[in-house]
């Protein structure tokens, strides 16, 4: 008990930068300034109501969903490669899929800018087997392309380290008992990485939902995401009441989906234990 008071500075961190933050964001949700004072409303929920807002959200979702199942299909072969290799190439190949986090995020995304313009470095290429320039830019399929690209490690690192903590013994004993290799992965190694699966759909998908960067850069403003209409409403148009609503209705999505990530992960870990 003695030792409580050393938690105190973190709990009143968390309440600075955290809870008040929160709160001010519902409280703007939901609290409008007139001339008679502060009044409740849902006007600003129910403006989210409008089909027009309703399909932002949509197209958000769609875009996060397929960016995360890219990022899963890349993703977990890679996290398997590197957990089976030794350990002086595995932390080398760890160090290389690391190094482009240490740049910045809006930087990484500008290179792509590059890389896809009509006289950048893919048409050019495209160029000398006599292919006409494509309209790479300013396309859903540059958006996930630039989600898939920025949000990759967040797939692959939680994977692998799962996927390193397998006891090897486990599989030896399976490959004993004549396991070939898809049973092995089918029964042994993806059912006990399942938990690294989870977090990192999660950690994926949360950003590549929200984002406002990806889509307003490689999308060229011409689809908006969630992510785009919240930073709209704070920057561009002053509606902060609006704004803190979208925020809202995010938030409680996103715990939806993490709620649902979490009964799943413990349901397979009561089914595996029976």
């Amino acid at each position: 008990m003695k030792r409580n008071w050393i938690s105190y500075p973190y709990i009143i961190w968390m309440i600075i930068f955290i809870v008040v933050p929160l709160l001010l964001v519902v409280f703007y949700s939901v609290i409008v300034v007139t001339e008679d004072g502060l009044t409740f409303t849902l006007e600003f929920y129910k403006r989210f109501m409008q089909p027009v807002y309703i399909k932002v959200l949509i197209r958000s979702i769609v875009l996060a969903l397929i960016s995360t199942f890219i990022c899963l299909l890349i993703g977990y072969p890679v996290a398997l490669i590197l957990a089976g290799k030794g350990v002086s190439r595995k932390n080398t190949l760890i160090l290389l899929f690391v190094i482009p986090m240490w740049m910045n995020f809006l930087l990484r995304t500008y290179a792509w800018l590059t890389l896809l313009e009509k006289n950048g470095l893919i048409n050019t290429m495209l160029s000398w087997f006599g292919i006409k320039p494509l309209n790479l830019l300013y396309t859903s399929e540059a958006v996930v392309l630039g989600m898939v690209y920025n949000f990759l490690p967040f797939m692959v690192l939680p994977i692998y380290s799962v996927l390193s903590k397998i006891d090897k013994s486990v599989i030896e004993a399976a490959e004993d008992l004549g396991a070939n290799s898809y049973k092995v992965f089918t029964k042994i190694i993806f059912p006990l990485s399942l938990p690294g699966v989870m977090s990192g759909i999660t950690m994926v998908f949360m950003p590549a939902v929200t984002t406002f960067v990806i889509s307003r850069l490689l999308g060229g403003g011409q689809f908006t995401l969630i992510g785009n209409l919240i930073d709209r409403q704070f920057t561009t148009v002053g509606d902060w009441n609006f704004g803190s609503a979208l925020s809202v209705v995010m938030m409680i999505l996103i715990l939806i989906s993490m709620a649902i990530m979490t009964r799943y992960d413990k349901d397979r870990e009561g089914s595996a234990l029976l």
